[in-house]
């Protein structure tokens, strides 16, 4: 299995080929601000190496910050109609009424709320106005609105309302992209709407950038499938990224942590991925990323779907550096580095040149940094293990020490020794551990439901056959699917013996 992985972070894009389980070669790129050149770029530097020379590629993972940059950055989203099912119901609690001001007026294109909707234990809320779906639609069509996001009460224990509310509004708005609640979030309504609506503020986004990768790789002389990772360390095939593009907003992250398991064969540990603006802290179980079981705010905005749970601090290896008084962060040169960074002719003291003072990095021009003492890099070092300390210290879910693996670029920022740490680990390709975590991603399926009428073993096996049908449906080959998370509970306030079931599985990429 031949397959190159590329990450594309805020200040370089890093490419991997891994051939067989092993890291063949590794290049840096500096992102460039239309992305789509800083992959090109690295694609050319990874083919001059020679070692794509004459060799079949079985994929191309892609793990991209954009989607996630575009919420927080308020930029390139698209206006949405926002159609609930769920009257006489929430009416006082309409869609993006727990949105900031500046993001709902970007993204409201309209409010339609009309009849529908399931109870929690399976049953009619109200039959669904279809009459009146069909109306909202024709009005979304005078707006020319051309993305729209549906969710219904309770959808993901029954989305049948759903699913013929997007039928109708297809039928009027043929060209119209739809985003249906139920194939997004967890129980929840409005945290769940709230996905649907960014997913579907992101459905122009998604397309270009997904076209835009795909022509990169065209261009580069690579034919092989194209594969963008998601939140929870794993990949889905290009079309269907471009359907749920919300799926890919912790990618980067999560790929680090990944990577980082791989590196290091540590299936169990806290992994600290310091890039070039920010550094996340998370931890590894089974070789995957712990999952928030609690609501996760993207851009201001109450979310609950498939997320890591991850701590983000402004450290990096772009971050400014203020000497007096002593500040290292939260501002970033970012890709600018090589350009503005002290040690690089620029003006902006950042922890790169100071690292490169220090002798930890042979970078830029160690002249240029003379003037920066071993007192003071001291200090500077000491408040970056300060701020990780403190990081890892409130993502830790034990009391005693634990491993920490150390990766990503800036990672020179993390001293072999730290409180609550017994061993910090780094890793060989730790500066790349995400693009090798792209690499090396298997396709997961998720089901998270309330069955009723069922024996417990009954009801954990359909469950775990739903979330192996949307694994297959995402990519992965059957033959090799594996439970990673099982949990059931049985919920004794609802009639019918209900039980809730979530499943998750993963299985290697299936072959193109």
């Amino acid at each position: 299995m031949k397959r190159i992985g590329i990450d594309v972070g805020g200040t370089n894009t890093d490419a991997v080929l891994i051939e067989d389980g092993k890291v063949v070669r590794a290049v840096k790129a500096p992102t460039s601000e239309d992305v789509t050149t800083g992959i090109l770029d690295s694609l050319k530097s990874l083919g001059a190496t020679g070692v794509l020379a004459a060799k079949r590629i079985d994929g191309v993972m892609i793990g991209t910050t954009h989607f996630i940059n575009a919420v927080i950055q308020r930029r390139h989203l698209t206006k949405v109609a926002a159609l609930r099912l769920g009257m006489p119901a929430s009416a006082s609690l309409p869609p993006f009424c727990d949105w900031p001001e500046d993001l709902a007026d970007l993204v409201r294109g309209g409010v339609w709320m009309v009849e529908g909707g399931h109870e929690y234990d399976g049953r009619l809320f109200m039959p669904l106005d279809e009459a009146a779906v069909t109306q909202a639609a024709q009005q979304m069509k005078a707006k020319r609105l051309r993305s729209v996001a549906i969710s219904a009460i309770f959808s993901p224990l029954d989305p049948g309302h759903e699913k013929r509310a997007a039928e109708l509004v297809a039928a009027v708005l043929p060209d119209a992209t739809i985003t249906c609640s139920s194939d997004l979030g967890r129980i929840g309504l409005l945290e769940r709407e709230n996905a649907g609506l960014l997913n579907a503020a992101l459905a122009d986004l998604a397309r270009d950038t997904i076209a835009a990768f795909e022509k990169a790789i065209a261009d580069s002389g690579i034919a092989a499938p194209l594969y963008i990772t998601q939140n929870d360390g794993t990949v889905a095939e290009a079309h269907q990224a471009r359907r749920l593009p919300v799926y890919s907003f912790a990618s980067g992250a999560t790929n680090s942590m990944r990577g980082a398991a791989y590196l290091s064969g540590l299936a169990d540990a806290m992994v600290i991925d310091v890039g070039g603006t920010t550094t996340d802290v998370g931890q590894l179980k089974h070789g995957f990323p712990r999952e928030a079981n609690s609501v996760v705010k993207v851009g201001g905005v109450r979310t609950l779907f498939r997320m890591p749970d991850l701590l983000s601090i402004g450290l990096g290896g772009g971050s400014h550096v203020s000497l007096d008084p002593l500040k290292v962060g939260p501002l970033s040169v970012g890709y600018r580095l090589l350009r503005d960074g002290i040690a690089f002719g620029g003006r902006q003291l950042t922890t790169t040149d100071v690292a490169v003072a220090s002798g930890r990095l042979a970078l830029g021009d160690k002249a240029k940094v003379a003037h920066l003492g071993a007192a003071t890099c001291e200090k500077v070092f000491a408040e970056a293990a300060r701020m990780a300390e403190e990081a890892i210290d409130r993502m830790k879910t034990e009391a005693g020490d634990v491993p920490l693996i150390a990766v990503g670029g800036g990672a020179f920022l993390i001293p072999d020794k730290l409180a609550g740490v017994s061993q910090v680990i780094h890793v060989e390709h730790g500066d790349c551990a995400n693009a090798v975590g792209a690499a090396i991603a298997q396709v997961s399926g998720e089901c998270d439901q309330i069955f009723k009428d069922m024996a417990r073993p009954d009801a954990i096996a359909a469950a775990q056959g739903i979330a192996n049908d949307r694994a297959v449906a995402a990519g992965a080959d059957r033959k090799t699917l594996s439970t990673i998370e099982s949990e059931d509970m049985p919920l004794a306030y609802l009639p019918g013996n209900s039980v809730r079931v979530r499943v998750r599985v993963v299985g290697d990429v299936a072959a193109s």
